[in-house]
């Protein structure tokens, strides 16, 4: 029996090697992201772009990319909300090397159930070098995992949490690694990490968190707020988030 690209998604847990942007569209985004870290500084683009589609047009251009919700509504179905977007910056090391600790997303998000997915898009070439995505092949079936904190320095989660290093299998993780333009996809239980940027490049990914409009928030998410979702596609007959205006026109 073939296996369809959902099929495949379910059973593993994640998509990888997507071709969504064009190279000239993905040069646009990188132009547009250059000029906003040189307004920002790096510090903030390391982890501090949260939900920066509300107020750039470029990022909300790249999260509504039409492409890439035909793939969401594929794994998903007809009805889709952007939960949010968060830019995930590692820059060369310079003195602590940062790195993103073993974890599974919707651990802390506060959602009900815990259900969402996440399209990360590479602005930049992502791979061994630089510290691309790591996965655990079919870890989303094991449903929720306890998490501690992090005793390494320079974890870049929020509250700098991890699944205890005894609970993995090294041997089983797949890098995921993308080419500039390229999108991975992964399922919110699926546990996934990332090692320190050893190169001398910056690795730049924009997470995009798509949910279901039968999802609701039962308590804060790891930063201590509330989600913001905006539908894009389909209808929410739920209503478990106020109503929010789309910020600019989806192309």
């Amino acid at each position: 029996m073939h296996q369809t690209t959902e099929d495949t998604y379910w059973e593993q847990g994640f998509l990888n090697g997507i071709d969504i942007f064009s190279k000239d569209e993905i040069n646009e985004c990188q132009k547009h992201f250059d000029k906003l870290e040189a307004r920002v500084g790096r510090e903030t683009c390391q982890v501090g772009l949260i939900n920066s589609h509300f107020q750039e047009q470029f990022v909300w251009e790249m999260v509504t990319n039409s492409k890439l919700l035909d793939l969401m509504q594929t794994l998903m179905g007809e009805d889709l909300m952007l939960l949010g977007s968060h830019f995930f910056c590692k820059y060369p090391v310079e003195s602590t090397e940062h790195f993103v600790a073993w974890h599974q997303d919707v651990t802390y998000w506060g959602l009900k159930p815990p259900e969402a997915h996440t399209a990360w898009i590479a602005v930049d070439d992502s791979d061994l070098e630089n510290g691309c995505m790591r996965v655990i092949p079919g870890s989303h079936k094991m449903g929720l995992s306890p998490h501690s904190e992090s005793e390494a320095e320079g974890n870049l989660l929020s509250i700098n949490q991890e699944i205890p290093q005894d609970q993995i299998r090294e041997e089983d993780a797949q890098d995921l690694c993308l080419k500039a333009g390229q999108v991975s996809v992964h399922e919110g239980l699926l546990v996934h990490s990332s090692s320190p940027n050893r190169s001398t490049r910056r690795r730049c990914g924009l997470t995009v968190r798509f949910v279901k409009p039968e999802i609701r928030q039962s308590e804060l998410n790891s930063h201590q707020a509330h989600w913001s979702p905006v539908l894009l596609r389909g209808q929410d007959t739920f209503r478990h988030f106020p109503e929010k205006a789309h910020p600019f026109p989806i192309q």
